[in-house]
């Protein structure tokens, strides 16, 4: 897997009504080719990567820094594959602020209109979003969260969060298709803006195993848990804790605790489902674990460093219409051409490309 950092800072303004239609025409023309030619999952796997996803949005008219990069390329995406979703076998949910919100409700009803059950498809959408919200507590709020998905029930997402104080946006890249775990190193990419020296915590780090099977242990046996609870009340830690007794709601997490059925709890993933697992408490789990156990989590940011028709706001150059519209045009052709059998046009494009890369 590579990994990279695109800076990501947020400006001001959004792609005008001409540019958004025709990204939507563009992005349907190469999501249709990279179909017939790959296939659904090699789609998703692109989508997965960062460099790609940015190269795409680059090539449907933002260039490097645009704002709404991702939120707008998503948006194009799920525009383009409506009355298409079906002949392709893609589906598109999710999108920026309460249309993220809407998620499983929305995988509901393509689930019913398709005739596919999107039950677990819901579970790896609270998920990965659990995930990069509490357990990944790089001073990111996510606001933007999207699924792409096959019938077969193979997924990619993608999501965005951002920092308030310094005004950057960090995106988060998923894929299924091999993910071995959703809390130990599981992303397929992270887009930041930089690599901070320490966050606040990150439970999905290897170092972290340890401290996962400790909290994990804690909840099946919460009597312990609750006794320690107790006597931390009248601790004073030393200062090398990280985490620290002020960051601790102990009324809050003795409710937690309390609601938790042991019987739910068999890996740290059920932990994460469970009601009020929200970044404080996460935390001052990870404290309590670390007291009992000696099970220290990860403070280490987990992000690596890191034109084709110009940009939206006129950077490197304006948008030019004749060309992004020859470009659909052109794209089009192939890909009619194609369904019938003449792959001249797809060839051609393919040489092209071998071309520009040697």
């Amino acid at each position: 897997m590579r990994r990279g950092i695109a800076n990501l800072p947020l400006h001001y303004g959004k792609a005008p009504p001409w540019l958004f239609k025709r990204m939507v025409e563009l992005s349907k023309s190469i999501v249709e080719l990279i179909v017939i030619e790959h296939g659904r999952r090699t789609f998703l796997e692109r989508l997965s990567d960062p460099y790609w996803f940015q190269a795409f949005g680059c090539v449907l008219g933002f260039d490097w820094h645009s704002s709404g990069l991702t939120t707008t390329v998503c948006g194009a995406l799920k525009e383009s594959l409506k009355g298409l979703d079906r002949e392709l076998g893609l589906y598109v949910a999710g999108g920026k602020g309460k249309s993220a919100l809407k998620t499983p409700e929305e995988l509901e009803r393509i689930g019913e209109t398709v005739g596919i059950n999107t039950e677990t498809l819901k579970d790896i959408s609270r998920l990965v979003a659990k995930v990069d919200n509490t357990l990944l507590q790089d001073g990111y709020q996510l606001y933007h969260h999207t699924i792409i998905f096959t019938e077969e029930g193979l997924w990619a997402v993608v999501q965005q969060g951002m920092n308030t104080n310094n005004r950057y946006a960090r995106r988060y890249h998923w894929f299924g298709g091999g993910l071995k775990s959703f809390v130990e190193e599981p992303h397929s990419g992270i887009s930041a803006q930089k690599v901070h020296e320490r966050i606040t915590l990150n439970m999905t780090a290897k170092e972290s195993r340890d401290s996962r099977e400790s909290i994990t242990e804690l909840l099946k046996n919460k009597d312990i848990l609750l006794r320690e609870i107790e006597s931390i009340e009248t601790l004073n830690l030393p200062r090398r804790h990280d985490v620290r007794r002020e960051d601790v709601d102990l009324k809050k997490l003795r409710e937690t605790v309390k609601k938790v059925r042991e019987e739910d709890i068999k890996e740290f993933e059920d932990v994460l489902r469970q009601r009020g697992m929200g970044p404080k408490t996460i935390r001052a789990l990870a404290l309590v674990s670390e007291l009992i156990y000696g099970a220290k989590p990860s403070f280490k940011d987990p992000a690596r460093y890191s034109f084709a028709h110009g940009g939206k706001d006129g950077y490197p150059f304006p948008v030019q219409k004749e060309l992004y519209d020859g470009t659909i045009d052109t794209l089009k052709r192939a890909i009619a051409k194609a369904k019938v059998g003449d792959r001249e046009k797809v060839d051609a494009i393919k040489k092209l490309s071998k071309i520009l890369n040697d």
